[in-house]
């Protein structure tokens, strides 16, 4: 197993793209339509934010899911009993979202959404005819005028020595959602583990777009397409004194939509999240 990277540009990047997802759970993109520039300021203005004490002002809302989330809450991830280390914000176009941020998070989240429909399109396209035949609606229709896409913000701090024994900035873990579209991070650290049962490092070259699979997406392929496990391994050496910043979003359908004949998207959420403690 291996992860190439695909350039957007090729004149059989779709095809490539969805050959890796299929074979891996992953794919890689380089010379995408998001701007670099965007995502950098977005790294270094969040990064100024979860260093300051406004953070406290936007204490995450336990209903509604948006906000900040301090590192005392961070998740424990399935299957796992230690918290991972690591301080997010959710952001969702009608939740809360500092004001000096505001403009420029929602301009990446309308970009990434808007390509992440590309992307799905890729996905069905590129599927086999009885896979296809799986879907209730059109992939990229499932996440149209869908308010549960999800933007999160991450922060892994520096590593103090202090840390739980076994904990790491994210233990092993699967995605919920149809999609995940990752910007690379500004450090490295992304793992996924491979049919073999090895964890390999995700290429995390500045400009890259990484992209994985997630459960819902596996579900209504009936397994065509594999959610894969992932992690997010604690820095060695030198990298330690570092933060590492993270902007995943996590593609979710409209609640209504079918997934199988088990799950609607609301059912399945509802139930990972049980499952998780977050409900």
């Amino acid at each position: 197993m291996k992860l190439e990277t695909v350039d957007y540009r090729d004149h059989d990047a779709a095809e490539k793209f969805v050959t890796s997802l299929k074979e891996t759970g992953f794919g890689v993109l380089k010379n995408h339509p998001i701007p670099k520039e965007l995502v950098d300021s977005i790294y270094n203005n969040w990064q100024a934010f979860f260093l300051s004490t406004d953070k406290a002002k936007y204490q995450f809302n336990v209903e509604t899911q948006d906000g900040y989330f301090p590192p005392d809450v961070s998740e424990v991830a399935k299957g796992h009993t230690v918290k991972d280390i690591k301080e997010y914000f959710h952001i969702y176009p009608w939740g809360q979202i500092p004001d000096l941020l505001r403009d420029e998070i929602l301009e990446y989240y309308r970009l990434a959404n808007q390509f992440a429909e590309e992307l799905l399109s890729w996905v069905e396209e590129y599927a086999p005819q009885d896979v296809k035949e799986h879907f209730s609606i059109r992939l990229p229709e499932m996440i149209e005028g869908s308010d549960k896409t999800l933007l999160r913000v991450l922060h892994y701090p520096p590593m103090t020595g202090d840390e739980e024994p076994g904990a790491i900035r994210a233990a092993a873990h699967e995605d919920i959602n149809l999609l995940t579209v990752l910007p690379a991070s500004n450090e490295p650290g992304l793992q996924v583990l491979s049919k073999e049962g090895d964890w390999l490092d995700v290429p995390c070259d500045f400009g890259s777009l990484i992209i994985n699979v997630g459960d819902m997406l596996q579900e209504a392929s009936s397994g065509y397409y594999p959610s894969t496990t992932h992690r997010v391994v604690n820095p060695t050496g030198k990298r330690q004194d570092n933060s590492r910043i993270s902007l995943p979003l996590f593609l979710h359908p409209k609640p209504e939509v079918v997934l199988s004949q088990r799950y609607t998207a609301d059912s399945y959420l509802m139930e990972r999240l049980r499952e998780l403690g977050v409900i």
